[in-house]
């Protein structure tokens, strides 16, 4: 799960990532978007322009 927070953290500079990326992200590691979506939450991460509204 390293490999995915340091993504997160790359793709989300400022503290934001658009939700299409946390799907990428979370495909290219090969896990659920669940767990990306845990994963943002403990790093403090906002996902924005979420129009499934999988994340919360």
């Amino acid at each position: 799960m390293e490999g995915v927070k340091k993504s997160l953290q790359e793709a989300a500079p400022q503290g934001k990532i658009p939700c299409a990326m946390a799907f990428k992200i979370a495909r290219e590691h090969n896990c659920s978007v669940a767990e990306v979506g845990d994963l943002c939450n403990q790093l403090k991460l906002k996902i924005v322009g979420c129009q499934l509204g999988c994340f919360k």
